[in-house]
């Protein structure tokens, strides 16, 4: 019995024991699940506010910030370049070119970049033969041998070392060479430029210019070619063009290296204009030769020469004894690159006494076969005149005073047209002022206002001292009498052309009627006698000028010049002139010639009448003049 309670009793107290135990776990896991809930709602509202905050960035980036970011994107990984405008050329009447450009490239280097670039690799590469002295002892080897004619091994390594962030290395390189230089050796900067060519060397260079590529803008668009001297300056915005802009894509965000495919204009480069000029190039070429020659046998310090159309006044060739390069920027000189032939005015001499003898036929004055005593000297004011020879009276017929070249009989002419009747005609003639050719640095000579005429003003204008003109001007005289007495002022550009082809042409010339019709044939026919080649007496200052088979009309010049020392007029320094128009039965050219200080001792050097006639030998041939009608009648000059 004891033992039935006692195990009644264990039983239950076991029983008990397991049922405290059973609750104790229950109430456990109830405690234990209700903290997992906890945790889990905890994790579930932490994530629910990452997204939260995820998608709210999300739209941020998406919506509010996708330009912005995009854009930061994109200038990682493009570049702008500016487009150069391609140069307008410069071609001669026919079309030959005198100026045109090609596409070049300009190589440099960032050397502080290189040198970092190298020490960062030499420390995460120990022992590398990767080095700056290596690299670019062999760019140095490698670009010296792709431009022989160009820089050498040594000077790219000069460059290379160089106590400086940046260098440039090589301008004016092929694209070609360039591209294949960037490929074995990516860190070596490329340019797009552009290089000016001259065919023709120094052939109309005081005319044509020259420009270079000009990078002193700080607006870096700008950089371009730009003119220097000539047309290129002067018409520099015409030749130009307007540059672009280009986006490209680039390797690793590197500058020099273009990925090719993803280039795209943001703005087209819009080319410059062509000029058309007026001037032969064949021409051009030949006068400057037979100029240059002249003046080096007649030990002239210079010379001048000038061929313009009878009718229109175009210029067809305009030459001074020197003239440059453009080619070769290390050969110039200031003195090179002048142009005198209009920018430098002189004392013309007798061949401003064209003037008198139209005023004489003009005004009724005389007639060519009309006579007038002209004595040995004349008194004008405290001056007294004498003619280059010594004669006492004798009686000249008009063509003769300009035939012989009379400043007596010249003056005694000019004092029957009056001094206001004469300047008036100076004034018609154009003197003194500019003719706008269309060239930089022209001179409008000078002649003096009629106010400030002295009382021996009058006894120096008509006979070409005491006013000055330049070779053009002085052509431009004689194309007035060429053209019937019309004055056309002269040019040189004819018609700009346009990119897409269209020319257009310069704004017409002034003209002016000086004279009328039969005036200006008659002293055309009157100065025949000029190159007479009469006997004794009958004999012209010029008879060497005369082409066979053609008439000239033309006039010779000796004029003073100013002694640099004692500042009056020299006695053995002399501006030596000649003005012709060929043929003077039917005028095609006039050419105007001056010689600066020549040895007056000398066969060649007391006239430029032979060389006009060179000249006008040309001219015949290149242009295939036709024969005049007949030779020139031979006029009595001075009558017994």
């Amino acid at each position: 019995m004891a033992s039935s309670r006692g195990q009644a009793r264990a039983r239950t107290t076991g029983s008990a024991r397991r049922t405290y135990a059973a609750g104790t776990r229950s109430a456990a896991a109830r405690r234990g699940n209700g903290g997992n809930r906890g945790r889990f709602s905890a994790v579930r509202l932490i994530l629910v506010a990452l997204l939260l905050v995820a998608g709210a960035k999300l739209v941020q980036v998406q919506w509010f910030e996708a330009g912005a970011l995009s854009e930061a994107a994109e200038k990682q990984r493009t570049q702008n370049i500016d487009i150069p405008a391609q140069r307008g050329s410069i071609v001669d009447r026919n079309g030959a070119k005198l100026a045109f450009s090609v596409e070049v490239r300009s190589l440099s280097v960032n050397l502080k970049a290189l040198h970092k670039s190298m020490d960062d690799f030499a420390t995460k590469n120990p022992g590398t033969k990767k080095t700056f002295d290596a690299e670019t002892a062999a760019a140095a080897k490698y670009i010296a041998a792709k431009v022989p004619n160009q820089l050498t091994e040594q000077q790219l390594l000069d460059l290379f070392h160089k106590q400086a962030s940046f260098t440039y290395l090589e301008h004016n390189v092929e694209p070609s060479l360039a591209a294949d230089i960037v490929k074995h050796f990516a860190w070596i900067g490329v340019e797009k430029r552009a290089l000016r060519e001259y065919p023709g060397g120094s052939l109309a260079s005081n005319i044509v210019g020259a420009a270079n590529w000009r990078s002193d803008d700080p607006d870096v668009s700008k950089h371009n070619l730009h003119g220097l001297v000539g047309l290129e300056l002067l018409r520099d915005n015409d030749l130009a063009g307007t540059p672009g802009r280009m986006l490209v894509n680039t390797k690793n965000g590197s500058d020099n290296v273009v990925i090719p495919g993803t280039e795209r204009d943001l703005q087209a480069a819009v080319p410059g204009s062509d000029l058309e000029l007026t001037i032969d190039s064949d021409l051009q070429y030949e006068v400057q030769r037979q100029l240059a020659d002249y003046v080096q046998q007649s030990h002239a310090k210079g010379g001048q020469a000038v061929v313009l159309d009878a009718k229109t006044s175009e210029v067809y060739a305009l030459a001074n004894n020197t003239s440059f390069d453009p080619n070769d920027q290390s050969t110039w000189t200031t003195d090179d690159l002048a142009n005198p032939a209009v920018t430098t005015p002189f004392e013309p001499g007798s061949v401003n006494k064209v003037v008198t003898a139209t005023g004489a036929i003009d005004y009724g004055v005389a007639t060519p076969e009309s006579t007038i005593q002209v004595p040995g000297s004349l008194q004008v004011a405290d001056k007294t005149v004498h003619d280059a020879w010594t004669h006492g009276t004798q009686t000249f017929t008009t063509a003769g005073i300009f035939a012989k070249s009379s400043n007596i009989g010249t003056l005694l002419l000019a004092q029957k047209i009056g001094e206001e009747r004469y300047a008036g005609l100076l004034k018609k003639f154009g003197l003194g002022q500019r003719t706008g050719v269309g060239l930089p640095g022209e001179s409008a000579g000078v002649v003096p206002a009629r106010s400030q005429w002295s009382a021996t003003t009058f006894g120096n204008l008509p006979i070409g001292q005491g006013l000055s003109m330049t070779v053009l001007q002085m052509a431009g005289l004689y194309q007035t009498i060429a053209n019937d007495g019309l004055r056309v002022e002269p040019r040189i550009v004819k018609a700009k052309v346009n990119p897409d082809g269209t020319a257009v042409p310069e704004p017409a010339p002034k003209q002016v009627q000086v004279v009328s019709p039969q005036t200006a044939k008659t002293v055309r026919d009157m100065m025949r006698a000029v190159a007479q080649n009469g006997k004794g007496l009958q004999k012209g200052t010029a008879p060497t000028a005369a082409v066979e088979g053609y008439q000239i009309s033309g006039k010779t010049g000796t004029g003073q010049q100013i002694d640099p020392r004692t500042k009056g007029y020299s006695d053995h320094l002399y501006n030596i002139t000649f003005a012709g128009i060929l043929p003077a039965d039917h005028p095609r050219f006039v050419v105007g010639i001056r010689l600066d200080a020549p040895d007056t001792t000398l066969p060649v050097g007391h006239s430029a009448a032979p060389l006009f006639h060179s000249i006008a030998s040309y001219l015949t041939q290149r242009f295939q003049i036709p024969l005049s009608d007949g030779p020139s009648p031979e006029v009595p000059l001075i009558v017994p």
